[in-house]
């Protein structure tokens, strides 16, 4: 899976009527562009219905006469639709504390090209990770959390996070590894375009050391769960999910070292489909397409 570099990206969710799938196909056939890859899906529990097209252009192509002429067709069925243009990529926050594998591996992934992003800025409650950052020629703020209050308590600590995000204009958050349980005004800020990683042991094994407590119950599979946060941190609709057997022979080491392995692999699934416009949410679950 992955976007081809000279496709458009038109996405469309509506409530489920007869004639959505031909309002949209048609309008392509007869505005002469051609369908590279289209996949859709009607909830009947929920009676919407969901579309994601890719599709390469005509010669003469105009994109706000294409715009006015979709939003007429799509009228009549209460259509709401996305429309993404070839190469664009989104300006992406990261958010970290001190384990580095999740954002090491995702500035990789962009550095290579398979994620098509800009990541701005890179925020931390600890300073340890910015030699990664600046390698990479990208911002690093940190602004730390004290116990005490004062000047670096959460409140104030997060306006500041969200004063980053505001001006670097940044279109996606990724908390790759952010350690700290976000404020409930700061997760109704970030709902539904902030993507949270963690291991998949929750919530059977939460607080400290979870591998730990994991091997001592003779854990048989390890995974990692990717989603965006909302009120409820660590229970947001879930974007893509990852697991593993193992066994008696797995000390706590090894499933600590596969854990960040199959968080890596979650999140950098999650993300590549969030910038490919795949994710749809749906009520408090999430269409993947």
């Amino acid at each position: 899976m992955g976007r081809a570099p000279d496709t458009w990206i038109l996405t469309a969710d509506c409530p489920s009527r007869l004639g959505t799938v031909d309002a949209v196909t048609r309008y392509l056939y007869e505005q002469g562009c051609y369908v590279t890859e289209h996949h859709s899906f009607d909830d009947r529990l929920s009676g919407r219905f969901f579309i994601r097209v890719e599709f390469r252009q005509p010669d003469a192509f105009d994109e706000q006469q294409f715009r006015a002429g979709l939003a007429a067709r799509g009228s009549a069925f209460e259509m709401v639709f996305e429309l993404v243009p070839p190469q664009y990529r989104p300006k992406v926050v990261i958010m970290v504390s001190k384990a580095d594998h999740c954002l090491n591996d995702l500035l990789y992934r962009q550095r290579i090209g398979q994620l098509a992003m800009d990541v701005v800025a890179v925020v931390s409650n600890h300073p340890d990770l910015e030699p990664l950052a600046r390698w990479h020629a990208i911002p690093y703020y940190h602004f730390p959390l004290a116990a005490g209050g004062g000047a670096h308590d959460k409140p104030a600590q997060e306006r500041q996070v969200l004063e980053v995000i505001k001006q670097s204009q940044a279109e996606l958050v990724i908390l790759a590894r952010y350690m700290q349980v976000l404020s409930p005004e700061l997760c109704r800020r970030l709902d539904g375009w902030a993507i949270n990683i963690h291991h998949s042991l929750l919530p059977g094994f939460k607080g400290a050391k979870p591998y730990h407590q994991a091997y001592n119950k003779g854990v048989k599979l390890v995974g990692a769960t990717a989603h965006y946060i909302n009120n409820d941190l660590d229970e947001g609709p879930i974007i893509a999910q990852g697991v593993e057997v193992v066994d008696h022979s797995h000390y706590p080491e090894d499933l600590i070292a596969k854990g960040r392995d199959i968080e890596c692999l979650t999140l950098a699934r999650a993300v590549g489909y969030h910038i490919e416009r795949r994710v749809f949410l749906n009520a408090n679950r999430t269409v993947v397409l």
